[in-house]
């Protein structure tokens, strides 16, 4: 006995669309795999600065906000080199159970981080790279933004922040070693 006419052309219309799907998610895949890795392994995709909220034509040309640049971990060493300094945005507790090896800590507390100490220790043309928990993590980004609007000219955000530099191997240092 053979099947309904009806469901023959249902059964083939079902294995069709599944075919389709399945060279979509290949060819996807295959076109994005770098995309893919980054996403799994947590590395970010360098993105262009935020665009400001305020329409540009309102803004005069020496008021536009400039925004943090975000820093990878192989640029980390050359910057230190150059005379940059590596900011620790998390609490204290943290910091004190490990951070980046020559970091000094600014906790980001919004309005409550204490420029004023930061300001006597480091000019404003110091470069500066925030870091705080990882990807996830913003206190490193708003720290950073706090410290653009405060005067200081070239200020750079390490996002794989201390996880990443931990996973690499590099070295770490505690409060009180």
């Amino acid at each position: 006995m053979s099947k309904p006419m009806v469901q023959q052309p249902l059964q083939r219309v079902f294995f069709e669309a599944v075919v389709i799907v399945v060279l979509a998610t290949a060819i996807g895949l295959g076109l994005n795999y770098r995309m893919m890795i980054d996403a799994f392994t947590g590395r970010s995709v360098t993105a262009s600065a935020p665009v400001p909220l305020v329409q540009q034509t309102q803004v005069e040309p020496d008021e536009r906000a400039i925004f943090p640049t975000p820093a990878a971990l192989d640029e980390i060493d050359e910057l230190v080199a150059e005379g940059a300094v590596l900011i620790d945005a998390r609490n204290l507790e943290a910091f004190a159970a490990g951070h980046l090896a020559g970091a000094v800590s600014l906790p980001f507390a919004g309005e409550q981080t204490d420029l004023v100490t930061f300001r006597k220790r480091f000019a404003v043309q110091t470069t500066l790279v925030t870091y705080c928990s990882g990807y996830g993590c913003p206190d490193s980004y708003s720290l950073a933004e706090l410290l653009i609007q405060a005067g200081y000219q070239d200020v750079l955000v390490y996002e794989g922040g201390f996880p990443e530099w931990r996973d690499s191997g590099r070295a770490i240092e505690k409060v009180g070693q």
